[in-house]
């Protein structure tokens, strides 16, 4: 039984400190995931009010879990607090396979994101992934006696300490800098207007048009084939899904660049030739007060005669933070672009990032925190 508990502490370890630091690249994934469950919840009319506040809240829950996920996986290898941390990896296991059977068996979900954007999973995968570590938590539950820390308790409680420190560190890094490794569709080399066709050998949907007719208080559905007499009364058309498609959805959808008249300008700025630059601003009022380096960015980039443009779900706040005015002696006017809040989040992975683009294709990308570093 020991060689047992060993090798399920081993794995459940490992997995565990894997998982954290794969989601510890771009904690703001997570958080997106989460506010998914919990709009999911809400809508089916649970607790509506809390959940909506949860939400609100969904960055820090994602950084709380990424560094416990990880902590936790370090002191099981370590043997350090081990009831304390056998039935916090027991909870833990527990929490995230009831998530996994969500997703899973109401398919209201797509994927639950336990390895973030970089390995993902089928829900299947991920389901049958946590019953396998609900069945190694079980028998660490129920068998600590074999658990050994490996140093001295204080020895221990430090190396956890600092190891936490570091997976918080890192998370508040790339939030302000970006994730160390880009798995989105947005990276650097991406053509973002390859990846909004739809992809190769997409099956679309298939739906059939239904007709509601009613006669003497009856309401009946019919086929086009098939219509009522004169004697019935139009009362609704409907459009059902029959089947469902397969791999129908472009990696970049939804991606749509409107200016304020709600001109639809995506290909016209993206097929412009030679270099040009989009600010993506994700959240203005998270940015330290006082933040102007974008400003000094977007003087110095349309100064050496290159066209930059501000991308935003933030139209009406943004406008005011670039007015017209002149540059070099000659009047500037920067072009705001209206997008997808949700487009944003996956372009943006900090509250402001510039991309230098060559035609559709991404060439560099900066989070706010590396604009002092940004040469034209």
């Amino acid at each position: 039984m020991k060689l047992t508990v060993t090798i399920a502490r081993y794995l459940t370890g490992i997995l565990f400190i894997f998982s954290g630091l794969v989601k510890a690249i771009d904690p703001r994934g997570l958080a997106y995931k989460m506010q998914e469950f919990f709009e999911a919840w809400a809508h089916s009319g649970f607790m509506k009010g809390l959940l909506a506040e949860l939400g609100n809240h969904a960055l820090g829950f994602s950084i709380f879990m990424i560094t416990l996920e990880v902590a936790v996986g370090l002191a099981l290898l370590l043997g350090w607090q081990k009831k304390l941390v056998s039935w916090t990896l027991f909870a833990l296991i527990l929490f995230f396979t009831f998530l996994t059977s969500y997703v899973l068996f109401s398919g209201k979900i797509k994927a639950c994101g336990c390895f973030g954007d970089c390995i993902p999973l089928t829900p299947i995968q991920t389901f049958t992934k946590d019953i396998i570590l609900l069945l190694l938590a079980l028998i660490i539950l129920f068998n600590q006696k074999y658990i050994m820390p490996v140093a001295r308790p204080v020895v221990l409680a430090t190396i956890v300490f600092l190891a936490t420190l570091a997976t918080l560190g890192l998370q508040f890094y790339v939030m302000k800098y970006l994730p160390i490794t880009d798995c989105l569709p947005f990276k650097k080399g991406n053509d973002i207007l390859e990846l909004r066709k739809m992809p190769t050998g997409a099956i679309p949907d298939k739906y059939s048009m239904i007709f509601v007719y009613q006669k003497n208080g009856e309401k009946k559905e019919f086929t086009a084939d098939a219509l009522p007499d004169s004697s019935w009364e139009f009362v609704d058309r409907q459009q059902k899904l029959v089947e469902a498609g397969k791999n129908n959805v472009p990696l970049i959808n939804d991606f749509t660049l409107t200016t304020a008249n709600g001109e639809d300008s995506t290909d016209a700025v993206l097929n412009q030739p030679g270099v040009y630059y989009l600010l993506f601003i994700k959240d203005l009022q998270a940015l330290p007060n006082g933040f102007e380096k974008d400003k000094l960015l977007a003087a110095e980039a349309i100064k050496k005669g290159f066209p930059f443009y501000v991308v935003t779900a933030q139209r009406e706040l943004v406008a005011n933070r670039y007015p017209a005015g002149m540059i070099n002696g000659r009047a500037v006017n920067i072009s705001i672009f209206t997008c997808d809040a949700t487009s944003i989040k996956t372009a943006a992975r900090a509250d402001m990032v510039l991309y230098k683009m060559k035609g559709p294709v991404v060439q560099e990308k900066w989070g706010w925190g590396s604009f002092g570093k940004v040469t034209f």
